[in-house]
């Protein structure tokens, strides 16, 4: 994932401070694997009686609860835990949109970004590989230059392909 999932404002923290209003840890599970439940569940325990003991402490006990539920969120995707992010990073269009999806339950607005996106990117490959190509016979090094900018959009077109076919984060065997 882009580094969306450990900032302060991402969906992992965002449900583990639902969680902690709860008093529901079940509400922060699903962000973690199976074998991290155990971890997080004894960080929530420690963390809730630390808020009712020490409300002076409850910013400091939340941060660690936070910082937990991150780094073990991370562990399962086979990803280092590099630590919590600020609130508020530029993670780029697609997320926010596809957050927006999520919300409305419409999928126009994204749809519309990643095919702009992809049309754009792939017209600007190719008109390259066009303007190339009426100069590949002229000399070797000419020839080179199409030759690599046309193998470039062919293998950029696969592995969009290739993307566009495995599983929700990018893992797992293509299906189609």
């Amino acid at each position: 994932m882009p580094p969306h999932c450990d900032a302060l404002d991402g969906p992992v923290v965002k449900a583990a401070r639902r969680a902690l209003e709860a008093r529901d840890v079940n509400l922060v599970l699903p962000y973690v694997h199976k074998a991290g439940e155990a971890e997080v569940v004894k960080a929530f325990e420690k963390v809730i009686g630390i808020r009712e003991s020490y409300p002076a402490a409850r910013e400091v006990a939340d941060l660690h609860f936070f910082e937990t539920v991150v780094s073990v969120h991370r562990t399962g995707e086979g990803a280092p835990y590099t630590g919590l992010k600020p609130a508020g990073l530029d993670v780029g269009p697609a997320i926010p949109a596809a957050e927006r999806a999520i919300e409305s339950g419409s999928a126009e607005e994204l749809v519309g970004l990643l095919t702009d996106t992809v049309r754009s990117e792939l017209m600007r490959r190719f008109d390259r590989v066009m303007q190339l190509k009426p100069q590949a016979e002229g000399s070797v090094d000419r020839a080179r230059e199409y030759v690599q900018t046309m193998l470039g959009l062919q293998v950029y077109a696969h592995k969009l392909n290739q993307f566009a076919k495995v599983g929700p984060q990018g893992e797992g065997e293509e299906h189609g």
